[in-house]
């Protein structure tokens, strides 16, 4: 399959019937995220940020009900990193570091007293730009949770949320020789390049890829 390597074809068969059972809700979400960035405020798409900034380490469910618990509290787009803290505290690993980068990429952000995240990402020409600048300028925020970030806003038809999840599933695929011991920017946009042709010569498009991925281990459709 041109410069993927030898497939496994049965393994391949399996992930694209995965696809089908779980089309209609895989689609239902990708929706979703495309209306964060179509119709969210830009407390909307901070929220996701948020988020990905919370889930390394740490569970994506504990994470996203600690953001939903910072908002309804009125925390997340006000509160010092102290405050923010404490209400992670049992929810998410690392938690002060965490909510000191929340809260530094929220200051980064503000301008006249408002957000202004949706501004600076409109300004890019497309999503790489976008996580280019990310990863430069958000503390905590490497590749794979930009492009986290970036998919669950409805930017992600064209970047890769390389975990090791997915990396083992690239490998057991053949779509890569084997599973990295790390992960630099080179050889993070050369994985990249590998699964956007896969997915570009089976059909699926990697945000897709990534959704049957996280349901086949988790089983649920989720973030």
């Amino acid at each position: 399959m041109g410069e993927t390597g030898t497939i496994d074809r049965e393994r391949l068969a399996e992930l694209l019937a995965e696809y089908q059972e779980r089309r209609e809700v895989i689609e239902k979400r990708l929706a979703e995220f495309h209306r964060v960035w179509e119709q969210g405020s830009d407390e909307d798409i901070f929220a996701e940020l948020a988020f990905c900034l919370f889930t390394p380490q740490s569970k994506a469910k504990s994470c996203w009900g600690a953001v939903q618990s910072l908002c309804a509290e009125g925390l997340l787009y006000c509160a010092e990193p102290e405050v923010m803290a404490q209400h992670l505290c049992t929810r998410v690993r690392f938690h002060h570091t965490k909510a000191r980068n929340v809260a530094a990429v929220r200051d980064l952000l503000t301008r006249d007293g408002k957000l202004r995240l949706r501004e600076k990402l409109a300004s890019f020409s497309d999503a790489r730009e976008a996580r280019e600048w990310l990863v430069a300028n958000v503390k905590g925020l490497g590749y794979k949770e930009a492009s986290h970030f970036l998919r669950n806003i409805g930017w992600g038809e064209e970047l890769a949320i390389l975990d090791r999840h997915i990396l083992r599933n690239l490998a057991a695929l053949g779509v890569i020789d084997e599973v990295p011991t790390s992960l630099s920017r080179r050889k993070y946009l050369e994985i990249e390049e590998k699964l956007l042709g896969f997915c570009k010569e089976v059909g699926l498009r990697p945000d897709i890829f990534d959704m049957v991925l996280w349901a086949r281990q988790t089983g649920e459709v989720f973030k």
